[in-house]
């Protein structure tokens, strides 16, 4: 009982912190802000966050409403659930990296509330190509099977999400990754695994293609790799904008490989 009580604490934590969706207090009691151990619930907090977004798309199949103006609506409603948490971490890491003549300019752009020219364009790219993927793979599955495939790569996205965070040190010893802590071996081990899983499972139970399955943990594994070398390159470890722009850039990665593959 108390793994269960604990694991349920662990997701609505998780939830509350990478959502607007309000979470019963009770979760929090004593709670210090830490997610080391609740990092394992991050893909289940994915799953959940994306429910109403991946209700919409399913709705607006069986109406056989434009698959562009369902992409735009599901987009739309991910980012008002999360807050575009996650694309404002996407933003500020584009302006850091990309502005940014070295390690201290880079953190210290990625402070800066401000967006520049970089984020812009990565947010636009971002907005451009999720939209563009999901208009030309919705409408080829049924409308339960493009609702799972919408929360296949928020799932997914998730669990990424923490293992970028658990493979580079912290780049400073301020700010929201540092003040959260290090994710914990077996919590990391738990998401990867509980991501993995879930998503392969909603992938097949909606009828994607075993090419589509394999291109969609190629694109994945490569997004978090090569994202993870820029990042520890250019500042030397993650930081709470990288963790964020991991979950832009891996769904980013899925819902594309399922355009080229499904």
């Amino acid at each position: 009982m108390s793994f269960i009580g604990d694991f349920c604490d662990d997701v609505a934590r998780s939830i509350g912190f990478l959502s607007r969706l309000p979470m019963p207090a009770r979760h929090f009691v004593g709670y210090d802000g830490r997610l080391s151990r609740a990092v394992r619930a991050f893909p289940l907090a994915g799953l959940l966050i994306a429910s109403p977004s991946a209700t919409i798309a399913a709705a607006l199949i069986a109406l056989q409403v434009s698959s562009l103006f369902a992409a735009f609506v599901v987009v739309a409603i991910q980012a008002l659930v999360t807050g575009a948490l996650h694309e404002d971490g996407l933003g500020d890491t584009a302006d850091g990296l990309g502005g940014g003549r070295d390690r201290d300019a880079a953190l210290d752009i990625m402070k800066d509330s401000r967006i520049g020219t970089y984020g812009a364009v990565a947010l636009i790219l971002s907005f451009g190509l999720r939209v563009s993927a999901l208009a030309s793979i919705l409408p080829l599955f049924t409308p339960l099977g493009a609702g799972m495939v919408v929360l296949a790569a928020a799932t997914l996205s998730r669990a990424t999400m923490v293992w970028h965070w658990a493979r580079l040190p912290p780049a400073r010893t301020g700010g929201v990754a540092a003040a959260a802590g290090e994710p914990e071996p077996g919590a990391t081990r738990f998401a990867l695994a509980f991501g993995l899983v879930a998503a392969m499972l909603l992938f097949y139970f909606a009828k994607v293609p075993a090419l589509g399955l394999i291109a969609t943990l190629v694109a994945c594994f490569l997004a978090v790799k090569g994202f993870g070398r820029i990042v520890a390159r250019k500042i030397g470890g993650h930081t709470g904008d990288t963790i964020g722009a991991t979950q832009q850039l891996t769904e980013i990665a899925v819902l594309g490989a399922l355009a080229l593959t499904v």
